[in-house]
């Protein structure tokens, strides 16, 4: 990995006090024309220079030939000319000593003819940070100040920072009508000098952010992340993360079970998990994460669970099995608050959670007050989630009962110490002034009852810890990087070596190189072997028939016979061993080809791509964290004795995995694969193992 970065400082750009804009002009359409327009309808407030040798002004700002006849150095430099052009633009801005370049201008390195230029760009900036090239710039919303490529109504500052590597995807959540007041706005392009992760760190240190959401098309470099999301936690700034390459399509070809079932994906995945982190799938549901992170009473303060509270008893069963469906727990309500209930409730209501309250109290303020207060104050209770749907086109009478609907909620729960969020039932049934309002509150609001209910069950999520995040990050700029090429490979007699030296167990064995030596080794051990081609490389024994399994010493040399005639067999090598007893097996694996060096643990065997249940731990990994990992696998309920079955040594299979990650940092390993390992009532043994250096 790469040695510690030095973070450019930038705050020039994200707090801007004087802004240069070269390639000034008054054409409608042109980037320079669409930034000076969006500063004037935003009120910046400090200097704006247009920088074109062939006008002296534009839009009523002074310009000068070039950046160098500044009448001294700007904060920003916003560059949107042709790409051919803007190396030496920056090498001006770096001599002049302006704070940083957005470059809006594209044409490099997203383009084959481009990269070349790119590094010309890099070269130009030196120490200069520069937003972009190829991307849509800065939003700093507080300072009045969008350097923006795309035209940008003013904004309401608020405490939601969005950090793209889509200009596009930061276009259309400005102009998306979700009520999202915005902190700060950033497109980092192709990331010439600057890349999320930086802007991560820098963002979080900005007074006011509450959150920010991220959206990401390459991991970076992972040590650099992890000091940002360490930051992030130590400000109490929450982090959404969507990133693309998630499907197979999107991700490389595996070598070994490892790269299938916990690719680089899900080992940035992890990392973000790890920093308290949420996880989207799709923009909606990004920007509607960080929406609730941004609000500090939104988070639940107990050890309770969650209360749904609707007029609708269809909606009341849809939101049941949805929680259901994401692992939230809906609590049964206390006696107490039942027939507290009861007395506030029409006849036809249902007391239970969720809770329909009925539309026949549709618009009662104090009546919804007391039913927040009541369920908030339930002792299995620390989270409330109001289902409210505020349809467009409302007449002024029904309006007013709707404003009473919020009312109540606002008062509900500003008297309740559970947190309280709204949502919608479907995405487009909330109004944006509603939000707006009830946000004022400090209620946030959601649009769909899918996405709210994966926005609590983030709430419910433990904060990530920062001293747990710098030590990964000191860890993963520790190990040198992934080796490239498909050399390094350990056969899995040297594998084993490897094992035994840190104390991992294997089966008794030996290995063999003539059909008598097999003859004499099973005759010698008298029961049931295991028989396996031995070669560097050789992953999937049994896709390249490698394997055979259970042979007893009469069929010792036929098994033999068959083994080295295979394709795979390079000099005769066979590893014997004796067969181990029935066990549940896990696969146990240390990588260092994601994003942080990391222990995988899964349900193993030849059906481990298959089962697909896997948990990933960023290294370094004790064996209380892998044993957590392993109990939180959805078949963990095979090693810990569910529907009567034996219990197996999970702090065995745990002690195992913990000195797995240990290997792969001591021996600067690229890999280290075991598949299975058997896991006993008592101990637990590596069955199978490849390994890689680096």
């Amino acid at each position: 990995m790469n040695e510690e970065a030095s973070t450019p400082d930038l705050t020039p750009l994200l707090k801007p006090r004087s802004i240069a804009v070269v390639g000034a002009n008054d054409r409608p359409g042109s980037y320079a024309d669409i930034v000076l327009r969006n500063l004037g309808r935003a009120g910046f407030e400090g200097e704006v220079w247009g920088v074109n040798p062939r006008r002296d002004e534009v839009h009523g700002r002074p310009c000068v030939p070039s950046v160098t006849d500044l009448p001294g150095p700007v904060d920003a430099v916003v560059v949107a000319i042709p790409a051919q052009g803007v190396p030496a633009v920056v090498a001006e801005a770096t001599a002049r000593g302006c704070g940083g370049a957005v470059v809006i201008s594209a044409g490099f390195g997203e383009v084959p003819e481009g990269r070349g230029l790119e590094r010309e760009l890099r070269a130009a900036a030196a120490t200069l940070p520069v937003c972009g090239p190829n991307g849509n710039g800065i939003v700093a919303v507080n300072s009045k100040a969008p350097m923006w490529g795309d035209s940008v109504a003013p904004l309401e500052p608020g405490a939601v920072a969005l950090i793209s590597q889509s200009g596009n995807l930061a276009v259309n959540a400005l102009g998306s009508r979700r009520g999202i007041r915005y902190h700060t706005v950033v497109s980092t392009g192709n990331q010439a000098t600057v890349d999320a992760s930086q802007w991560l760190r820098a963002i979080a240190e900005l007074d006011g952010v509450g959150s920010v959401a991220m959206f990401l098309e390459e991991d970076g470099d992972g040590a650099d992340l992890a000091e940002s999301l360490a930051a992030c936690a130590e400000r109490g700034v929450g982090v959404a993360v969507l990133k693309v390459g998630e499907s197979a399509a999107g991700a490389k070809a595996a070598s070994a079970h490892t790269g299938a079932v916990a690719g680089d994906q899900r080992v940035f995945r992890a990392l973000v998990e790890e920093a308290g982190g949420a996880w989207a799938r799709d923009v909606h549901e990004l920007l509607e994460l960080a929406r609730v992170l941004a609000e500090p009473r939104a988070r639940p303060r107990g050890e309770g669970g969650l209360a749904v509270l609707t007029c609708s008893g269809g909606d009341s069963g849809i939101a049941a099995d949805e929680a259901a469906r994401v692992g939230l727990e809906l609590p049964k309500l206390s006696g107490e608050t039942e027939a507290a209930l009861m007395e506030l409730l029409p006849e036809a209501a249902t007391v239970a959670n969720p809770l329909d309250y009925t539309a026949m109290i549709w618009g009662d303020t104090d009546r919804l007050r007391r039913i927040i207060t009541t369920v908030g104050g339930d002792p299995g209770i620390d989270q409330i989630l109001v289902l409210y749907d505020h349809p467009q086109g409302l007449a002024p009478e029904a309006a007013a009962e709707w404003a009473a609907v919020r009312a109540g909620i606002v008062a509900g729960a500003a008297q309740t110490d559970a947190a309280t969020l709204v949502a919608s039932t479907l995405p487009d049934l909330m109004d944006g002034e509603a939000t707006s309002e009830l946000a004022m509150h400090g209620v946030p609001v959601v649009a769909g009852m899918r996405t709210a209910l994966g926005c609590v069950r983030a709430l419910r999520a433990p904060t990530g810890d920062p001293d747990r995040l710098r030590a990964i990050a000191a860890v993963a700029r520790a190990a040198p990087g992934p080796r490239r090429g498909d050399d390094g490979w350990l056969d899995e007699v040297q594998a084993k070596e490897l094992l035994q030296g840190a104390g991992i167990p294997v089966p008794p064995g030996k290995l063999v190189r003539t059909e008598d030596e097999c003859a004499a080794f099973t005759a010698a051990i008298g029961g049931p072997t295991a028989m396996k081609l031995v070669a560097p490389g050789l992953r999937h024994k049994s896709d390249a028939q490698g394997i055979r399994l259970d042979v007893m010493p009469a069929e010792a040399r036929a098994a033999y016979r068959e083994l080295v005639s295979s394709p795979a067999a390079v000099d005769g090598r066979v590893l014997i061993e004796t067969m181990e007893p029935p066990a549940v097996e896990l696969l146990v694996a240390a990588s260092s080809g994601g994003v942080v060096p990391a222990v995988v643990i899964g349900l193993g065997g030849t059906w481990v791509e298959t089962l697909d249940d896997v948990a990933v731990i960023p290294l370094s990994a004790d064996a209380a964290r892998c044993r957590a990992a392993i109990l939180s696998l959805r078949g963990a309920g095979l090693l810990t004795g569910a529907r009567g079955g034996p219990r197996m040594d999970v702090e065995a299979a745990a002690s195992l995995a913990s000195r797995v990650g240990g290997l792969l940092l001591e021996w600067e390993l690229d890999l280290i694969e075991l598949n299975p390992v058997a896991v006993h009532h008592q101990g637990a043994v590596a069955l199978d193992a490849v390994a890689r250096r680096r």
